[in-house]
């Protein structure tokens, strides 16, 4: 069931689920505090002002149309996004055979990295984001996909100028590892305005998937 609503300030109209019921959110328009109504209330319209025969009045009618808070992905956008993940960890089995175990050319690791930040950005973000704030879409959310997933990228890339001393034993990344997840989680933050903690959860994904295709390719994980 769907409640509409009217913004005080603006005056926009939209609709939105009645989970959201007793809930403030902001405006999508004008990002005013708007305190829903309990469904129980059925359609609330706030009164316009006064008719005003001062120059203050704005004699604005609501010509928005409806907006809803939450759009979540659809199934076949879940398919096509997750489908990427399982084909770049066929690939990397593949470039194991192709070119040997840990042979790789540098030009396919970097492909890579960015094959797999994309989607990891994309899907992480549906995943973890918070469903009472309003989502990023079309343009701003390709951006910020992009932005987050290139920086993930280049982690790896400094990963390489690392001696091999520094990384040859699993608890030396005790030390190096909190600075990747530091910075991976910052990109992620910056990105899509998450808390810190789950910025950390979002980067996790990455770094998860990305060391499983670095031992199917013969790499060492990390």
């Amino acid at each position: 069931m769907a409640i509409s609503v009217m913004c005080p300030g603006c005056k926009t109209v939209f609709s939105v689920s009645d989970k959201f019921a007793g809930k403030t959110g902001p405006c999508p328009k004008c990002k005013q505090q708007i305190t829903v109504p309990a469904a129980s209330k059925g359609i609330v319209i706030h009164e316009p002002e006064a008719p005003s025969t001062t120059s203050t009045a704005s004699g604005r009618a609501p010509t928005a149309p409806l907006v809803r808070f939450d759009l979540p992905m659809t199934t076949t956008q879940w398919a096509v996004w997750g489908m990427l993940l399982p084909l770049g960890l066929f690939l990397a089995l593949a470039a194991r055979f192709l070119f040997g175990a840990g042979q790789a050319p540098g030009w396919c690791l970097a492909a890579a990295a960015l094959l797999f930040a994309i989607p990891c950005a994309r899907l992480g973000y549906e995943a973890i984001r918070d469903r009472e704030l309003e989502p990023y879409r079309g343009l701003p959310l390709t951006l910020r996909t992009l932005a987050c997933g290139v920086a993930w990228a280049l982690l790896w890339f400094a990963h390489g100028f690392i001696p091999p001393d520094m990384t040859r034993e699993l608890w030396q990344w005790l030390f190096i590892g909190p600075i990747f997840f530091g910075v991976g989680a910052l990109a992620a933050l910056a990105a899509f305005d998450f808390d810190w903690g789950t910025a950390v959860a979002h980067f996790s994904l990455y770094a998860i998937v990305t060391a499983l295709a670095r031992w199917l390719a013969g790499f060492p994980p990390v």
